[in-house]
């Protein structure tokens, strides 16, 4: 039987990832990563999605040429308080200088939750292992404020369906890792939960849906959140170039809320096969279309490749929320 062998043009290469589809993959330039350009990554103002009907579809029609052709954008004026980001990013910062024995008590040995230590996960298993540390929690329905005195309503399938970790996650008494911390992820996790809410009925609104038409699948959000530590080199020389903070990837949820510190690391897969980084914009969150939103659009929208170098002198926090 005769085989076919795909040529691969100079200056490229292959790159393996992980789907709902099995292993597949991208052709990427081996040249350097470039900056993203405004047309590649906009920065779009959500002002308008308090505002009346036009003003919601103004935003909407900005957020739908950004999904359907890079699938990431930038967006300011989100309604997020910033010393709610700064006190979680804080913390975050705090909880990783702690010693290893007091982060490991954050460990769970039942879910992919809690802390994981240095290198100990790997997005891509056809790259390095992570370099960096993470905490991660996921959605709670005693955290969503929906759910503020009426916690008798959640279904006990809902509950059936929640991770369970066997480590003791709080701000006072003897448990209390670092006091302070669990507080400042929630404050600002409850304030991403609700932009992310606003947003896909924004993005309803774009594809000429009801602006409820998906309320129904985010009612109980997978809500995962991250503190990702990636530690800086100093004044050390770079070990392995091809050494990733997070291996290159797709987000499986419906969209990602990215907050990142003034530190670059992103970088995202254009559909020319040339990584950009996505570069910090101060006061903005990235935004990016997942797998799961991009299938329910029947792949109207994008859900894109991206992945994390560290390769800086200083250390770099980011905070996403996977909704």
């Amino acid at each position: 039987m005769a085989t076919t062998t795909q040529t691969i043009s100079a200056g490229m290469k292959k790159i393996y990832l992980g789907s709902y589809e099995g292993q597949t993959y991208r052709l990427v330039s081996t040249n350097p990563p470039r900056d993203c350009t405004p047309d590649e990554i906009p920065i779009i103002d959500l002002s308008g999605i308090h505002g009346d009907l036009d003003a919601r579809k103004a935003v909407a029609r900005e957020i739908l040429h950004a999904a359907k052709t890079s699938g990431f954008f930038y967006i300011e004026n989100h309604g997020v308080p910033e010393d709610v980001t700064r006190a979680a990013h804080k913390k975050g910062l705090e909880f990783f200088k702690l010693p290893e024995e007091e982060k490991r008590k954050l460990t769970s040995n039942t879910s992919a939750y809690g802390y994981c230590g240095f290198r100990e996960i790997q997005a891509n298993v056809t790259e390095s292992k992570d370099r960096k540390e993470a905490f991660m929690f996921h959605y709670e329905p005693e955290f969503d404020p929906l759910y503020e005195n009426r916690l008798d309503e959640v279904p006990d399938h809902v509950r059936e369906h929640l991770p369970k970790e066997d480590f003791t996650w709080t701000d006072s008494g003897d448990g209390a890792v670092l006091p302070g911390f669990k507080s400042a992820l929630l404050s600002h996790w409850r304030a991403c939960l609700d932009l992310s809410r606003r947003l896909i009925r924004i993005i309803a609104l774009a594809l000429d849906l009801p602006e409820d038409h998906f309320d129904g699948a985010t009612t109980y959000p997978g809500g995962d959140f991250a503190v990702n530590f990636y530690p800086g080199h100093g004044d050390d020389p770079v070990e392995d170039p091809n050494e990733v903070g997070v291996g290159a990837h797709t987000d499986l949820q419906i969209m990602t809320l990215l907050w990142q510190d003034e530190h670059k690391g992103l970088q995202v897969l254009n559909s020319s096969g040339e990584w950009m980084w996505a570069p910090p914009v101060p006061g903005t969150f990235v935004v990016n279309i997942g797998d799961f939103l991009m299938r329910l659009t029947n792949d109207r929208l994008k859900s894109t490749v991206h992945r994390v170098l560290q390769h800086g002198r200083e250390d770099r926090i980011s905070m996403p929320l996977f909704f």
